[in-house]
């Protein structure tokens, strides 16, 4: 009794030692680090810190022999404090165990170079938010206690139509901490059970990401990397990670089969590996392990495989394979998945029928289907699934009106119906959903007067998406009050026939998105717009018939990060938001006249398209020599003059740029040798003059380059012998330099170099990519374009083709014969060497380039025959070898004789047909037939770039056809 009674009271003494002096310093000079708040109330001085909200101490004395009275652990996290950084002083808590600092605002701070390495109790560490930026301290490397890691950022995704236009929301749109080297973060960790590192860039993430894990951290069982960037295949050495419990890899670049061994995990109840690059078969066996609760494949475009028989009592919770090549029936048995909460079968290759045993799954909250495949009605076992939060059919054959039952699904959140043939009115009964937060009906057939305020009786709307339909939607009653109407944060009214800017958008004041695209809406874009829409992330009006922006061009916008005016009617001075961080602006296709950059900023841009305008006067010179940001610059088709700016500073970030159709003159600036990543220089048809820019040369990602109709002088390539090293372009796919005044003759050692001419590149998409930053909207495709003459014809191409190989140095003045070494160009598709002064024979290496499609050579001065071998050209559609001095025989093969007689007029000594000049030699030659091996078929190179909030553009779309010009 006495032993109990003295153990007792030493337990009271031990709770009842207050916190140490320095503790509650430490704390008190912390929490002056924080803007006032509510969740500090208890913390005052003279008071037992180890009784503050969020503060626990270590009270054994005899601990360690450092004495009771020490914090331990300090929970702050999830409060909404803010702060410009955190303060160092709680490096002064060095008896810390816990430390959760996460879910608050620190203003994108940088955390503290040092200081961490001081807590080397540390077990648990969260600083999870998206508002730290930099680098991440090494010190954090050095706590070899961690059990629980957590530096990640939070994210949700929202999905838009479908998976390229989703949308990614975060508190802040771009890269928390980033460029990390994982291995070297790690390598001390050895007690780590959980890591979440979400949204954190490895600047190593290949393959290494993966062995350092198995290296470094045998006992993890918790693996959070989204959003990481990490790349490459799963090593099959994470097998020994036995203690696995949760992967979450998504969104990544991670590619190659998913292993089998997740089968064999004796713990793993999460897989998580959806939107990466993973091909090949899904293994089966990996639905057998019964501890995993959810799989989710989704948008892995090249995985294939079969749902299995479902056995009774089946664990599963989450299943996902939407946006895989999945196949086959999806089973009845699918209903012994009692538990089930989430299904996405949106993969077109399911059979036609869904399984009316989906209607027994009164647990599921959410269900993705689609699939050409699906037709009829919608089935009516769904009205059964009252559970249901999210419901979407997406890119199917259902058709027919929306059953008014519909409206008995209360609790949904989301409903989408996109791309499928739904028609009829929008049924009355889908304002009971009443829970209602996202509607997304486009690419339907919906008819019919919709009054947008109507919507207005969903309470909780956010997000509301007509797009594409046969409706016209109207105002309908506008009411003054704020209160009336929910908050959107996204509207999307794309081809809606819409006459008249929607007042009823007035007090949308939280609204991040808008496309009101492709209507008939003119006249002034209303002042309250821009003033009411402040935070506006996207903004698009392209398409209507506006002709003023009711707005001086400081637009009040404070985050805007893309801005769409293009095909309109807008005069005057372009706009720009008034914080234009990371944007892209389209204004193409107005009529805006000046850029004043004197008075608005333009060093923070990433896409400016001014192209087809009448911007005239001299280009900026802010816009190449003051930006660091800018990666697409277009201002083809106005009326420009002077001399591009020449002082373009070293942290150049160009991609592309297109001058083409302006009144520049002067020279190419020298400087543009700082633009590393640049892709594409368009700057045919001014006045820009010099010899033939070898010094571009150091570009080591330039790929397409178009001096088409300028000033131009000298020969092509090097001047001098020794000078072959300083003009070798080895990425280059199109070359014209037409219509200028090049002269000389055709180096034949110089088209050697043109090496990604040769073969078809390992790139084979040719990915533009920055690849840094993520944010709020994904794939929003941007319109480039560049005109080259191709198969005899002036075409404008809006989606530059990766077969799309071309040379043009037709109408110059080069002489001597076609170099031979062009042979070695195996993926070339078109040659143009007309008009020039070329002689000689046409060599018999052009038989070697089995890719042309298009050969111009006429108006020279040839001689000889006609080559036999280049009739086994089977892609050649468009020959023209007019206009020579070529003589003897016209080769003969099926293929050959399609060619038109204006093909070989006016070659005195050539004969055969198509010509009508019969051939001497009345001897019958052999017949060249070459099946053709491959289709004709055009694929598209896509150049992309990505915007600071995560935006991807895409060199996209059709092609114009004009009549060849000057031939």
């Amino acid at each position: 009794m006495l032993l109990v009674l003295v153990l007792l009271l030493q337990s009271l003494l031990a709770r009842s030692l207050p916190c140490l002096p320095d503790q509650a310093a430490a704390l008190l000079q912390l929490k002056r680090s924080f803007s006032a708040t509510s969740a500090f109330r208890s913390w005052r001085a003279g008071t037992d810190c180890c009784r503050w909200a969020g503060v626990r101490c270590e009270n054994d004395a005899t601990k360690n022999g450092s004495g009771g009275g020490r914090v331990t652990s300090l929970d702050l996290g999830g409060r909404r404090l803010q702060s410009g950084g955190i303060d160092t002083a709680v490096f002064s808590l060095t008896s810390l165990r816990y430390l959760n600092l996460g879910g608050n605002d620190f203003n994108a701070s940088q955390l503290p170079a040092t200081g961490f390495e001081r807590l080397t109790e540390l077990t648990h560490l969260n600083i999870s938010t998206p508002s730290f930026a930099g680098q991440i301290p090494p010190g954090i490397g050095h706590l070899t206690n961690l059990e629980s890691l957590d530096l990640s950022t939070r994210f949700y995704i929202a999905d838009q139509e479908d998976d390229k236009a989703r949308k990614i929301t975060l508190s802040y749109p771009s890269w928390g901490l980033s460029k990390i080297n994982f291995g070297r973060l790690i390598e001390n960790l050895g007690n780590l059970r959980e890591l979440y590192l979400g949204f954190v860039y490895m600047s190593n993430g290949g393959e290494g990401w993966c062995n350092a894990l198995v290296k470094s951290t045998p006992k993890i069982q918790v693996l959070s990397l989204p959003f990481c960037k990490i790349s490459g295949p799963i090593c099959r050495s994470l097998f020994s990670l036995r203690s696995l419990a949760v992967v979450d890899l998504q969104e990544n670049d991670l590619s190659g089969p998913i292993p089998e061994f997740f089968a064999d995990l004796p713990s793993l109840s999460v897989l998580q590996l959806s939107r990466n690059y993973f091909e090949g078969l899904f293994p089966s066996r990996i639905f057998q392990n019964r501890k995993l609760a959810t799989i989710d494949i989704s948008y892995n475009y090249k995985i294939y495989g079969s749902l299995p028989d479902f056995p009774p009592n089946s664990s599963l919770i989450n299943l996902h394979v939407s946006g895989t090549k999945f196949s086959g029936q999806i089973p009845s048995s699918i209903s012994n998945a009692t538990g089930l909460k989430e299904l996405g079968l949106s993969a077109n290759d399911f059979s036609t029928e869904l399984p009316s045993s989906l209607g027994t799954l009164k647990s599921l909250n959410l269900l993705e289907v689609s699939g050409l495949g699906l037709i009829g009605s919608m089935p009516t076992w769904i009205t059964n699934l009252t559970s249901l939060t999210e419901l979407q059919f997406s890119h199917c054959g259902l058709s027919g009106s929306l059953p008014p039952t519909i409206g008995n699904l209360k609790n949904l959140r989301r409903l989408s119906l996109f791309k499928c043939n739904f028609s009829g009115s929008i049924p009355l009964q889908i304002f009971n959903l009443t829970q209602l937060q996202s509607l997304d009906l486009p690419l339907n057939n919906f008819v019919g007067t919709v009054e947008l305020t109507s919507f207005w009786r969903l309470p909780y709307l956010s997000n509301l998406d007509l797009s594409n339909n046969k409706l016209s939607v109207v105002d309908g009653l506008v009411n003054d009050s704020v209160v009336s109407s929910p908050k959107l944060e996204a509207l999307s009214l794309v081809s809606c026939n819409i006459s008249k800017f929607p007042n009823a958008l007035r007090h949308q004041d939280e609204i991040h998105f808008i496309d009101l695209s492709n209507n008939q809406m003119q006249g002034e874009i209303p002042r309250w717009a821009w003033e009411t829409w402040e935070e506006l992330f996207f903004l698009d009006l392209s398409n209507n018939k506006f002709t003023s922006l009711g707005h001086d061009p400081l637009l009040p916008c404070l985050y805007t990060r893309y801005i769409n005016l293009s095909y309109n009617m807008f005069e005057g001075p372009i706009p720009m938001p008034k914080e234009s961080s990371d944007s892209e602006l389209d204004y193409s296709n107005n009529r805006f006249s000046s850029m004043p950059f004197d008075l608005i900023p333009c060093w923070s841009l990433q896409i400016l398209d001014l192209s087809y305008n009448i911007l005239n006067g001299s280009i900026p010179s802010c816009l190449m020599e003051k930006s660091s940001t800018l990666k697409v610059l277009n201002l083809k088709a106005n009326q420009l003059r002077g001399q591009l700016p020449h002082n373009i500073t070293e942290d150049c970030a160009f991609e592309a740029l297109d001058f083409s159709y302006n009144l520049i003159e002067g020279q190419l600036p020298a400087s543009l040798v700082a633009c590393k990543n640049l892709v594409v220089l368009d700057v045919e048809n001014n006045q820009i003059g010099g010899h033939f820019p070898c010094w571009m040369h150091v570009l080591p990602k330039l790929q397409v380059l178009v001096l088409k109709s300028n000033k131009f002088f000298g020969q092509l390539g090097p001047t001098l012998a020794n000078d072959e090293g300083k003009c070798e372009f080895q990425q280059l796919r199109i070359l014209d330099v037409s219509s200028n005044n090049f002269s000389g003759i055709l180096p034949e050692k110089w088209f050697r170099k043109l090496k990604s001419m040769m073969t078809v590149s390992a790139n084979k998409t040719l990915v533009m990519k920055d690849g840094e930053m993520y944010g709020v909207f994904n794939h929003m495709t941007y319109l480039f374009t560049t005109t080259v003459t191709y198969k005899g014809l002036y075409m404008t191409f809006t989606k530059i083709l990766e077969t799309l190989v071309l040379i043009d140095v037709s109408n110059n003045k080069f002489y001597g014969s076609i170099p031979e070494s062009i042979g070695v160009l195996g993926v070339l598709t078109g040659l143009n060497m007309s008009h020039n002064a070329l002689t000689g024979p046409i060599p018999n290496q052009l038989a070697n380039l089995h890719e042309l499609e298009s050969l111009d050579l006429s108006s020279n001065k040839l001689s000889g025959e006609i080559p036999q071998k280049i009739a086994s050209l089977d892609f050649l559609s468009t020959l023209n070898l007019s206009n020579n001095m070529l003589e003897g025989r016209i080769p003969e093969s099926p293929h050959f004789s399609s060619f038109p007689n204006s093909s070989f007029i006016q070659n005195a000594g050539l004969c055969g047909p198509p010509l009508s000049k019969e051939c001497n030699d009345k001897s019958t030659l052999d017949v060249v037939s070459h099946p053709s091996k491959k289709k004709s078929v055009d694929i598209m190179l896509f150049l992309f770039v990505g915007l600071g909030f995560g935006v991807e553009f895409a060199i996209a779309v059709v092609v114009t056809w004009k009549p060849c010009i000057g031939k």
